[in-house]
């Protein structure tokens, strides 16, 4: 076991440490695993790069819960479980100092899991290493924590690695995820670019998973605007993955935020893709799918939602396309509401009343406006050139003649119709 392991605390101090806020940074960035030394503490001296001495040490629930994001994986419900009963401290201890699985109440091959893990662990470089690339490690009972993560129960992160400006419990306040294919088609990536833009115009925070496709559409929309955008990790937030998204994602961080469950240096595996989705789910008010197959990970996200009581909403897409196939399934199933665009997502998760969309309808045409009788009358002046009398338009429109009679002179001074001798005849549009 690593000495650093073991600078975990035995008894917690009377009076832990205090966790400085962060001061003002360089704009984030998003460095490879060997990346440049931390920056220099506030008050430091410019020579040279300070040691960890330098810093005031993390508190003991900060630094536990910095191990166990390390020892075990996002949705960990056992780790939950121990949570609600003991501090993370205790936790850390438990596992650390070998007591048995039954006393723990743990499955033994778990708790061997765990303990495999502990070797080479070292929480205070992580939180250094998160820090030297402008980020921070959020817990529970921070003001930056957003409480709408409590919904998840066990399955609650342990913590949040962070990079980035803003709160994240305040961007997530007014935020919507955005999700879809990896293998987007051109009418995925412009939808949802649109709706990521027009959602961030509005004062939405657009939330996504940072992946190719319609992720990546969905943050670039929200960018383009000036929005702030979250992408959720399923890898360190020190890593850039996909790396064809290596710009993108440092984008997304000097004008959003990075956020993961995952400790620095960790990389994505299919799970932690399907784990990841959860989080998008709980943080934001709604998800809206744009095109996901009938076998698409984006349909975790919408589950996710739906099971959180989250409003769960699909882009409908051409049904000869199997990427829209999936969207068409939720919504078909009456998992979804079917919108179109910014203003129909925000009447679902914005404030009651306040956030209608506009009432859609085709043009009003003069005839819209005309009584039901002089309707009547109109429908039964045929088209020809010589029109036709009085009286057959009587029979036609079933009406007395002199209601027919009074009803032609009311059409013709709205220059529907024109009398031509006896007959009345349509008036013709050039």
């Amino acid at each position: 076991m690593s000495s650093t392991a073991n600078d975990l605390p035995q008894h917690p101090p009377t009076e832990p440490a205090a966790v400085p806020e962060p001061g003002p940074q360089a704009p984030p960035r998003v460095a490879e695993p060997a990346g440049p030394a931390a920056p220099r503490a506030p008050g430091a001296e410019a020579e040279g790069p300070p040691g960890p001495e330098a810093r005031p040490r993390p508190d003991p629930e900060r630094l536990a819960r910095a191990a166990l994001s390390r020892l075990g994986e996002p949705g960990d419900a056992a780790l939950g479980r121990w949570l609600t009963r003991l501090d993370a401290l205790d936790v850390v201890r438990a596992i650390r100092d070998g007591t048995p699985a039954e006393q723990l109440g743990v499955d033994t091959t778990r708790l061997a899991a765990y303990r495999a893990r502990m070797p080479g662990l070292d929480p205070v470089a992580d939180l250094e290493r998160v820090r030297s690339v402008g980020g921070r490690f959020i817990i529970p009972g921070d003001a930056e924590w957003p409480s709408q993560l409590d919904d998840l129960g066990q399955g609650r992160p342990t913590g949040l690695w962070v990079v980035g400006t803003g709160s994240l419990r305040l961007l997530a306040l007014r935020s919507v995820a955005v999700v879809g294919a990896r293998a987007c088609t051109a009418y995925g990536a412009h939808v949802a670019g649109d709706l990521a833009a027009q959602l961030a115009e509005r004062g939405w925070v657009v939330v996504s998973g940072g992946a190719y496709g319609i992720d990546a559409a969905a943050h670039r929309g929200a960018l383009a605007v000036g929005g702030p955008t979250v992408g959720v990790l399923a890898c360190g937030v020190d890593v850039a993955y996909p790396r064809g998204n290596t710009s993108l994602i440092r984008r997304i961080a000097e004008q959003g935020l990075l956020v993961s469950e995952l400790p620095p240096g960790e990389h994505p595996t299919r799970f932690r893709f399907v784990l990841r989705n959860r989080v998008i789910a709980a943080l934001t008010r709604g998800t809206v799918v744009v095109e996901a197959a009938l076998r698409s990970g984006a349909l975790s996200t919408a589950r996710r939602a739906r099971d959180l009581n989250r409003h769960t909403m699909g882009v409908p897409g051409p049904v000869t396309s199997e990427l829209s196939a999936g969207v068409h399934a939720l919504i078909r199933s009456g998992a979804a509401t079917v919108v179109t665009d910014a203003a129909e997502v925000v009447e679902l998760i914005g404030a009651i009343g306040e956030d209608l969309a506009p009432q859609r309808g085709g043009p009003v045409l003069p005839r819209d406006l005309l009584e039901p009788e002089a309707a009547r009358v109109l429908e039964a002046v045929p088209a020809t050139a010589e029109g036709a009398p009085v009286e057959r338009l009587a029979r036609q429109s079933g009406l007395p003649p002199d209601e027919v009679l009074q009803r032609l002179y009311e059409l013709g001074s709205l220059g529907h119709v024109e009398r031509h001798g006896a007959h009345w005849r349509l008036v013709r549009r050039r």
